[in-house]
């Protein structure tokens, strides 16, 4: 199976834009997941294309902004496996290239990096894709208008997923996939954040530092300043108040805190306006884990979970909607 986005060894832009046009698209709305990639991806989408984030979800709960009809919005940073649903992510999602179920046509409005790829468990797990949703954003965007990327956003987007640990673990995969989004176009803003001459690796080193202080701080001294958590270890909703069904005024706050820094390193202007944190129309879920195996992963397909992921060697995360939210 080839990807009808794949050109040569690189992604067909054109293509990817032409199947998925809502991308590209102005003033749209969205659900983002509520870490630091996701953020990323909002304040983007937000600054460059007017978009409105109207809630959040993270695979346990989904907060979204009342009388807002999900169906109308994309989810960012995550897959939803539901044919109606836009999404945009970064997961590997597909055990066997050659051997799909009979439902994977549920993907066919996700921009998946794996995907475009032609990526699956079984045979190209160790080459997965090691970067954030936010890089697959800025390439696709950057191919029709000019981003900058100042040399103060290159450490929040190496910090996010965890980007500059990849580099130095998998140098090879990263490499290759760098490529394949062709981030040494000039029209790619990868290449300002990944080509760039700015730093040495020890000033590299000393500018993540000082932005893992900056999150300390906006945490309050406790891990967590870059997300938004929204539920528990048990899948318990957290953070929102039950009466208001608004966010918490102090994680509001933080969220705040964290965005702001985030647009005074990469220029993408916070406007809050764009940012609903409630009222929420809250739906929890089931959340699970599975140890991968064909007929398990095609078990848990015939489920029609709303999002999967394949994490490692020994779990795929899904959620499952018993309510019929989805």
């Amino acid at each position: 199976m080839t990807s009808p986005t794949q050109l040569n060894d690189g992604i067909n832009y054109t293509a990817l834009v032409t199947q998925h046009p809502w991308v590209t698209a102005r003033d749209q709305k969205c659900i983002l997941s509520p870490d630091s990639d996701g953020l990323l991806c909002g304040l983007f989408m937000s600054y460059y294309l007017d978009w409105k984030i109207h809630g959040f979800y993270d695979g346990k709960i989904l907060a979204v902004k009342q009388g807002t009809d999900i169906e109308d919005c994309i989810f960012l940073d995550m897959e939803i496996f539901r044919p109606n649903i836009r999404s945009v992510g970064q997961h590997m999602v597909m055990y066997d290239k050659k051997d799909l179920p009979p439902n994977w046509n549920n993907f066919k409005k996700c921009i998946s990096a794996n995907n475009l790829r032609d990526y699956d468990f079984k045979n190209n797990f160790k080459l997965k894709y090691p970067f954030g949703t936010i890089h697959i954003l800025l390439s696709i965007l950057g191919q029709n208008r000019n981003i900058p990327i100042p040399k103060s956003a290159i450490s929040p987007l190496l910090y996010t997923d965890g980007t500059f640990k990849s580099q130095f673990n998998y140098p090879e995969n990263c490499l290759s996939w760098l490529n394949f989004l062709g981030a040494g176009s000039s029209n790619n803003p990868l290449q300002r954040v990944f080509l760039n001459k700015h730093y040495s690796t020890y000033e590299l080193m000393v500018e993540l530092k000082d932005l893992f202080s900056k999150i300390n701080v906006i945490g309050g001294g406790k891990r967590g300043g870059d997300k938004i958590k929204i539920s528990d270890s048990r899948g318990n909703i957290a953070n929102i108040d039950p009466r208001s069904h608004q966010l918490r005024v102090e994680t509001k706050t933080q969220a705040e805190n964290f965005l702001g820094m985030l647009a005074n390193k990469t220029g993408w202007s916070f406007t809050p306006s764009h940012w609903s944190w409630g009222p929420y129309k809250i739906n929890r879920f089931k959340k699970g884990s599975i140890k991968p195996g064909k007929a398990r992963y095609n078990t848990l397909l015939a489920q029609n979970p709303i999002s999967l992921a394949i994490i490692s060697r020994n779990s795929i995360e899904y959620t499952i909607d018993e309510g019929g939210v989805f």
